[in-house]
């Protein structure tokens, strides 16, 4: 499944690299059977970095496709030939191959015939909550045919489902904690975004620096981590939807702006994307090893112009 490979330092990718690595995966299915294959075909590159960007692409592959799958008369179809195969064969894991043969991740196809053998029993439309426990919790389904072919696509999926989900939140934690570690080893003062919440920030990084800092020359008042990889379309909408308003955001404690910041992709980013140092955006593949403490005086003289 997800590895966090906290020993392996991960890297920057060149354009073409990630290019090379996103032509490979174009015909993969997010079955651990596909990751296996993905690390021995790139095996200089750690397997988060692998995984992270075959989820981001497998995930956008999805989003052109998926309409397709939702109509009626193809769930119908899915479901009549699950329910032949099944009594036909009912030791296959036959739901995870139907999905594989149909290139749909093996968790959506859990959720779609799920939803669809609820109709029936349920005599209409299931709730979503009544549907989510099932899908987190095979045992509560009432078929245990279905039960088990619906666990063994929640196991297989490396991409979609309440597994994959439950572990990407702890990873993302398990790499902000990591964040404030190293911060306290520097005896770096922060308030993390628990504590910005409290105060009453409503959008916040997930580090505020008290003091600020200089990497590689550039000033840093917060720090964005991010527990995947940067490519194009992430990168874009983070920026959008995060980061220029970092830098924008007003901190009463201090009369400033949050800022210029700094990004760190733990599983690496294509390493184009690191062009807006003079924005005030510095984007890192790993905890910066040359932090100089500033202070805030310097901070007003030195801050870049904010984004129009």
């Amino acid at each position: 499944m997800i590895h966090t490979e906290a020993n392996q330092r991960t890297m920057k990718l060149s354009r073409a690299e990630y290019k090379a690595i996103v032509r490979w995966t174009e015909h993969l299915r997010p079955t651990r059977q596909c990751m296996k294959m993905l690390k021995e075909q790139f095996p200089n590159h750690s397997q988060s970095t692998l995984l992270s960007i075959f989820s981001l692409e497998y995930q956008k592959r999805t989003k052109r496709t998926i309409s397709r799958h939702h109509a009626p008369e193809v769930i119908e179809s899915h479901y009549q030939r699950y329910l032949s195969e099944a009594k036909a064969h009912p030791t296959a894991p036959v739901l995870l191959q139907l999905a594989n043969e149909v290139d749909l991740s093996p968790a959506l196809m859990a959720r779609l015939i799920l939803d669809r053998f609820l109709q029936d029993l349920e005599g209409g439309m299931p709730s979503k909550t009544l549907l989510n426990s099932m899908l987190k919790e095979p045992s509560l389904i009432p078929d245990l045919l279905l039960a088990n072919n619906i666990y063994q696509c929640t196991i297989n999926d490396c991409c979609y489902g309440p597994l994959v989900d439950c572990i990407k939140h702890a990873i993302g934690q398990e790499h902000e904690v990591l964040l404030c570690d190293k911060l306290k080893e520097r005896n770096l003062s922060f308030l993390d975004e628990n504590q910005l919440r409290a105060k009453g920030y409503d959008k916040t990084p997930d580090i505020i620096l008290e003091v600020p800092v200089a990497v590689e020359g550039h000033i840093v008042h917060w720090i964005e981590s991010k527990a995947s990889f940067g490519d194009d379309h992430s990168h874009r909408t983070y920026l959008n939807e995060q980061f220029w308003s970092y830098w924008n955001r007003w901190h009463s404690s201090c009369h400033l702006r949050f800022g210029p910041g700094l990004v760190i992709y733990w599983y690496g980013f294509i390493g184009e994307l690191d062009c807006q140092r003079d924005r005030g955006i510095l984007l890192k593949d790993c905890f910066p090893t040359d932090i100089v403490t500033l202070c805030h005086a310097s901070q007003q003289e030195r801050a870049p112009r904010a984004p129009e």
